[in-house]
Order: C-alpha cells, then structure tokens, then sequence
C-alpha cells in the first residue's frame, strides 16, 4: 500500500506560471518565491521546475533556505529576503544575493565583502512603504545615499518593496500610494548611482491588479502554488495531497476516536480509517465534521477528532476498501477551501504539510 504523497502537477504549475506571465511584458522578469519548503511543495522540486519554465530569479527568506537550493544544482540566482544580521560571509560563500533592509545589514555586508577580498558584490535595496516590516523607510533617503556612496562593494542589483494589501479592494488607494512612495524614493536613489538597477513591488495580486507598476520585474508566489484572491477559477491547485485508507469496518455503537467525539448513536456507521494525521499537516480542527475529503468520487466527512498519524471518515453508503485514496486537498476540495473552514489562508494549509509526506512531480 502507498503511503501519503504530496503530489505536485508540472502542468499545472506551468499553466499557472504561464497565466502571470501573461499579465506582464516579455521584457519583465519573473521572480519566484520558493521560501517555506516552496510553500510547502518542495522548494528543490519547485525552484528546478520553474528554471525550466524560464523563470528569471528564486527568493527565498533565510539563508539555508538558499544554500540548500545551491547545493542541489539550482543556477538560478537567488534574493535572501531576510538575510539576518551575521550570515553574510556564508552568502557569499554560496553566491546568494542579500537584501539590504537597515544601515546595519549594509555595514555588516560591505565588512563581509572586505574580508573575502571582494570589490563589488550584487545585494537587493529593501524600502519600507507602508508594509512597516523591515525596510528603509523615506525619511532615511539621504542616509540611503550616503550608505551607498561610502560602501561602493555594494552593488545594488535591485531596488524593492512590498504590498502589504494589493489583493484587498477596498485599500487600493493605500496600494496605490505605496507605489508612487516607491517610484519616488527608487528615483531618488537611482539618480545616485552610475547605473540603474532593477525595480520591484509587485507580488501575486499584485501582478493581477496593479500589472502597470510591473516596473523590470515581479515576484510570484501563491499565484503559482494555485491561489487567486481575484478568480481562482483561472487557476489551478499546483498539487494534491492523498493519503490511504488502512482500515475499514463497521461500528454499530460507543464513539470512534480520541475523546469519544465521533458518536455512533446506535445506528450502523461505515468508518474509514486513512493514514495521515495532524503531524502531516491534516489539521486537528478539521475533526468531528468540520469538512469533507474525497474518496472514490465522494465527498465524505471527518468523524471524531484528528489523531497525530490517522484520521477517521464516515463513509457509510459509500464504495470505500482499504488501499482506496483519499484526497485532503487538490482540486476537490481546493486549499482555499480548507483554509475558510478554518478562518486562516491557504498559505497555511500548503505549508502545514509535513517533511514526512513524500513530494512527487506527475504529468
């Protein structure tokens, strides 16, 4: 019997990564965000996948995020959204590009560069536009100034900020005035320097609904993984999440699971035990109803709590034997739908999946 896979779709990755393409110029580059294990989805699998679609740069959050991708061939080059504050001599080291958020990781990067005897090094200008996360913010333009002109090492590959709200209307104004503080403040540093480096600001929902400030690049990340906050129905979930049943037996009285939250009430119930639990990223408060999985064309639902490694489904009436698979989430039912019936986003749902579940690339 096969265990639970994470199975990731080449092609619909591809339609996805073609769909935001499309919404930009042929001139404008496409960074993809392959931080938290790619989403969950497999940050080697998925950064390999996309050079191959023609993918232009990879981002990830913290440095051994990207010096795992180093070591498994990936070419690309790679932005380190969040470098830290002492991890400069290894990322350069690995040949992975820092982003600059504060006069201290400026510092603390040209002295790396000094001591790897280093004269020039491509680093990424982060700016602070109302996300109020990291950043340099406006009021230190003329510090930014200053700090590039005495730190010459630092080449200044990219210039970048982040939406903190594109994909919800009713603050377009406020996504608006994020941009023009960008343009502004980019221009400003730009007319600094002998050279232009690259701009940009726009993530996923970004790219769908402000395509004009697409600028030399954009970042797509939970648009490729399958999630539109505009019409997701363009798009298509980047990967299933199956799991066995092990076990299937009827239960004609008592409760069913942990706590005895799964109340047979004296009526003959079919019960389905399948092979995955909280510790793989099924969520405990899934249990007891909350949703139902697909099973042999069937939505059937939870019974009782979610167990670590196991969880039960009612499927009374319904055509179900052990080695039958179950479908968590994939097209049917999508993360997002998870994600509602839990009141948090599908970010959250793709990247709960545990390191346990194998990843496997079909189609």
């Amino acid at each position: 019997m096969r265990h639970a896979q994470l199975r990731i779709s080449r092609k619909n990755l591809l339609h996805n990564y073609s769909f935001f393409r499309s919404k930009i110029s042929s001139s404008t580059k496409m960074l993809i965000l392959v931080k938290a294990n790619g989403y969950g989805l497999g940050d080697v699998e998925i950064a390999k996948l996309t050079e191959e679609f023609g993918a232009d740069y990879l981002g990830v959050a913290f440095p051994c995020e990207g010096i795992k991708l180093k070591k498994a061939g990936v070419r690309l080059p790679i932005i380190i959204l969040t470098p830290g504050s002492d991890n400069f001599d290894e990322l350069i080291k690995y040949n992975l590009e820092p982003s600059i958020i504060n006069p201290q990781s400026a510092n603390q990067m040209a002295e790396a560069l000094k001591r790897a005897g280093l004269n020039e090094y491509p680093v990424h200008l982060k700016l602070d536009t109302g996300m109020q996360r990291v950043g340099f913010d406006i009021e230190m333009l003329s510090e930014i100034k200053d700090i590039i002109a005495n730190n010459p090492s630092l080449k200044i590959k990219s210039i970048f900020s982040h939406l903190a709200a594109a994909d919800e209307p009713q603050h377009d104004s406020f996504t608006r005035e994020q941009i023009e503080i960008f343009c502004y403040m980019a221009n400003e540093i730009s007319s600094s320097l002998s050279y232009l480096p690259m701009r940009h600001i726009l993530n996923s929902s970004g790219i769908e609904r402000f395509a004009y400030a697409q600028m030399d690049m954009v970042r797509l990340g939970i648009g490729l993984y399958g999630t539109s906050y505009v019409d997701e129905t363009l798009l298509r979930p980047a990967a299933s999440f199956v799991a066995p049943v092990i076990q299937v037996k009827n239960v004609t009285s008592g409760s069913v699971g942990y706590g005895r939250h799964g109340k047979v009430n004296d009526s003959v119930k079919k019960i389905a035990t399948v092979q995955s639990g909280y510790a793989d990223g099924v969520d405990r408060h899934l249990g007891r109803g909350k949703i139902s999985f697909m099973v042999n064309g069937v939505l059937v639902p939870t019974l009782g709590n979610i167990c670590m490694d196991t969880f039960m489904l009612d499927v009374t009436g319904a055509d179900v034997e052990p080695g039958d698979e179950v479908t968590i989430f994939g097209n049917n039912p999508h993360p997002s739908h998870l994600a509602k019936r839990l009141n948090t986003i599908s970010y959250e749902i793709l990247t709960s999946v545990s390191t346990r579940i194998e990843r496997v690339i079909t189609d």
